[in-house]
């Protein structure tokens, strides 16, 4: 089992390029926690978990570039009205988050965010099934989790995301070639092929960021049996709730609820 070598985009110059990190933090909500998760010497990065019942299903959530947790403040009480427990995680750089972003660490970072995950949930008596949800930028994490804790985590969902760093430079137009970038994707579609717990994708027709083509690759090389793709018509990248609002959270209440 080849794992995918992030290093190869470490260069400054490619992460310069790649991420906006921004440094906004609100107060903490009166019905959430925050915790500041050590992922390094010196480095912690910021979590904000919106937990309303310990026996509800909870989401690790993962978020897109240029976004950071409090952004969440708003949409949190829309999981809680269908009934989902929401922890989002940061990265380096974003949020009250230290350190500085890089592909490495953003993957290496999601397996220490996952461990202290779970003990929080156990810690709190937190007893209903895990999910992993990634945004954009956040579906690397999303997917790279998957692949690790299989018999953990219960489902994975994907939004306006790509199956692989290498996928997402192909559509960015970096002015510069990267060395290693096919043994990259080839390694990162490995990655998913693997994956066999159920799996929601929601992507939007128009995305001008992230093509619509990439969520089909996702869904068409996931190994899971249960697996389905819904398209927000008209929605672009960054619209995407505002133009299906009912028909994203309809789909996540029904893959995390099934049959109700």
């Amino acid at each position: 089992m080849k794992t995918p070598d992030y290093s190869i985009l470490d260069d400054p110059l490619i992460l310069g390029f790649a991420f906006y990190p921004r440094q906004d933090c609100t107060p903490t909500p009166p019905d959430a926690t925050d915790h500041m998760v050590p992922v390094d010497e010196g480095v912690s990065v910021f979590c904000r978990f919106y937990a309303i019942e310990r026996k509800s299903p909870t989401i690790l959530y993962f978020h897109g570039n240029g976004e950071v947790v409090c952004d969440y403040d708003d949409v949190a009480p829309i999981y809680s009205r269908i009934g989902i427990n929401l922890f989002v995680a940061d990265y380096r750089g974003y949020g009250r988050s230290g350190g500085q972003p890089t592909f490495s660490a953003t993957v290496s970072d999601a397996h220490v965010v996952f461990k202290y995950f779970m003990k929080t949930l156990a810690s709190g008596d937190y007893t209903g099934p895990v999910f992993v949800m990634g945004r954009s930028l956040g579906s690397i994490s999303a997917i790279e989790l998957a692949s690790a804790y299989p018999e953990t985590i219960k489902g994975l969902i994907l939004e306006s995301g790509f199956a692989s760093f290498a996928r997402l430079f192909r559509h960015m137009s970096f002015p510069m070639g990267i060395h290693g970038l096919d043994d990259l994707e080839r390694a990162g579609m490995e990655m998913v092929r693997r994956i066999r717990m159920p799996a929601l994708i929601i992507h939007g027709e128009y995305d001008s960021l992230i093509p619509h083509s990439e969520a089909v690759l996702c869904y068409e090389n996931l190994g899971s049996e249960n697996k389905r793709l819904v398209t927000i018509p008209k929605a672009d990248h960054n619209d995407i709730l505002m133009a299906g609002i009912e028909q994203y959270f309809e789909a996540i209440g029904n893959f995390i609820y099934p049959g109700h």
